[in-house]
């Protein structure tokens, strides 16, 4: 049988302040319903390198 496509998909966050200064981004990989949370999201994650946490938004 096959596989129902569910509502769950699976994301890449990405840091964005680590792009304004020109240091390496820190990525995260996490799942998301797509029908309850259309829009792009965003969380507050830990950016090692910058060693804070930063705000990381999804890219696709």
């Amino acid at each position: 049988m096959a596989k129902k496509k569910g509502a769950r998909i699976i994301i890449t966050l990405e840091c964005t302040e680590a792009r304004k200064e020109g240091k390496t981004p820190s990525r995260y990989t996490t799942t998301k319903n797509r029908l309850n949370t259309p829009e792009r999201l965003e969380l507050r994650k830990y950016n090692p390198y910058l060693k804070r946490h930063t705000i990381h938004r999804e890219i696709r």
